[in-house]
């Protein structure tokens, strides 16, 4: 049986199925801190539980095509959300591009570095013989653009070998918090969720692809809430929490 006549006999099967008040969520790691807040806003008014689970957008991607019972998802790249929409899961008409962000490079707290991120900047030689930590810069979000970056520097084969790989991009900021590693790639608005972090040098904007948060409502959603969740999220009053936490509005 083809793709296209399975998703035709689960969308025919799901039409018997009634709506639902509980609505599930899977969202980038980066967004922890504002989406707590803002979900907890909306649980107030909710008619049913509202539960959110975090992880690498890649690997919350490869849940839903797997499937994983998921109703909204919020992407911290177009590429994973992209994967998602072509398998037929995102109901259609519900994608929107919703935040940005921007990349650093942080160090621990306790340190005085700080550099102007140029060309052939010479990261290799500043962690030594330890590692710089990033977002597994394979598949996860936030370390395909720290990659990408690194590679218009020029930097990138010299330190590709020094690569302290996090599952997701929270987990490379804890590891420069614990001073298991000098430096790493992270976005600006993880510094805002971590004090054991500080900056040490921006990277500017057109050395990375635009970062970029899609989210989506997904084709198997029953939620009833969803596309209200969806609709707070995106509201002048959300808006204001999403810069308190460093995160810009997407073009809409």
């Amino acid at each position: 049986m083809n793709t296209l006549i399975k998703i035709i006999l689960l969308g025919t099967l799901l039409a018997a199925v009634p709506a639902r008040a509980d609505t599930t969520v899977f969202a980038a790691a980066s967004l922890k801190e504002a989406l707590d807040q803002l979900v907890a806003d909306f649980r107030q008014r909710a008619k049913g539980k509202v539960t959110v689970s975090y992880a690498a957008s890649s690997a919350l991607a490869q849940q839903i095509v797997k499937g994983a019972p998921v109703d909204l998802f919020l992407s911290a790249d177009l590429d994973w959300m992209d994967y998602v929409e072509k398998k037929g899961l995102v109901r259609k008409g519900s994608r929107v591009n919703l935040l940005t962000n921007r990349l650093v490079l942080v160090a621990p707290k306790d340190t005085k570095a700080s550099f102007t991120i140029g060309p052939k900047f010479p990261l290799a030689s500043l962690i030594g013989d330890r590692r710089l930590a990033m977002a597994d810069p394979d598949y996860v979000p936030a370390g395909k653009y720290g990659r990408a970056a690194l590679e218009k520097l020029g930097v990138w084969q010299e330190v590709s070998g020094k690569i302290a790989r996090g599952e997701n991009v929270r987990a490379a900021l804890a590891f420069v918090a614990r001073g298991e590693a000098p430096f790493g790639i992270v976005y600006r608005t993880d510094v805002l969720a971590e004090p054991g972090v500080r900056i040490a040098g921006e990277f500017a904007q057109d050395l990375y692809p635009p970062i970029i948060y899609p989210a989506a409502i997904m084709a198997t959603s029953r939620s009833a809430e969803a596309a209200a969740l969806l609709a707070h999220l995106r509201s002048p009053t959300a808006r204001v929490v999403w810069e308190r936490h460093g995160f810009g509005a997407a073009e809409r």
